[in-house]
């Protein structure tokens, strides 16, 4: 790879992918939706407080190395954002939970990745989740991840995304560590909410659509 995402880059990314299979209905993502999406307090890792600013100058830089691009559609004054990945890197909804996952939450594993991308696709068991991981460390395009070595402590190695390039191991030890647990109504809410920000700026380009329209007439 010939590119190197910054944090910020990596949420957006993250969540790009994310919402293109949770909430199909509402994908593209407008720049407000993304900006909630990239703040939700439910499945990311750290907590992040990113403003439209931010969240833009990220996507700059996403469609520079062709990772996304721009929506613009007949009627609507808002313009909506798309994940891209080169066709060569040939990744299924598979790799892609997976891929998800390790960029809006951090170095997890095989375990954590099972229960925390259901959202996304049910993975049968652990080992079809470990065939994909090694899919992605041998990858002829990547490596896409790589195997960190096991905390004092635990008894399983993480892997983490190397799109972002490669993992400081020091900073390992202040990742989150708590267990994994189903979406609580909070979370449930903060999905709805973003969901809500998305069809707020749909209406009101809508209005602004009518109001133009309206005019001819006057």
């Amino acid at each position: 790879m010939n590119f190197e995402l910054s944090k910020i880059e990596c949420r957006v990314l993250g969540c790009l992918i994310e919402k293109s299979i949770t909430i199909q209905k509402y994908y593209p993502q407008t720049l407000n939706s993304l900006v909630n999406a990239c703040n939700q307090k439910s499945n990311r890792h750290p907590i992040m407080d990113l403003d439209d600013a931010e969240v833009l100058e990220a996507l700059d830089e996403l469609r520079g190395n062709h990772l996304c691009y721009r929506v613009d559609t007949s009627g609507s004054r808002v313009p909506k954002f798309k994940y891209a990945i080169p066709d060569n890197w040939e990744f299924t909804i598979k790799h892609l939970a997976i891929l998800s996952e390790l960029l809006i939450r951090g170095p997890q594993t095989p375990g954590e990745l099972r229960s925390r991308s259901d959202r996304m696709y049910s993975f049968f068991d652990l080992n079809e989740v470990e065939s994909i991981l090694e899919t992605l460390q041998t990858h002829e395009k990547g490596p896409f991840i790589e195997k960190l070595p096991i905390q004092p402590g635990k008894k399983e190695a993480r892997f983490a995304q190397l799109l972002g390039g490669n993992f400081e191991v020091e900073d390992y030890d202040v990742l989150e560590t708590e267990e994994f647990v189903r979406p609580s109504r909070n979370d449930r809410m903060s999905e709805l909410e973003n969901i809500v920000a998305s069809l707020t700026g749909e209406i009101q380009s809508l209005k602004e659509t009518f109001a133009e329209f309206k005019q001819q007439f006057d």
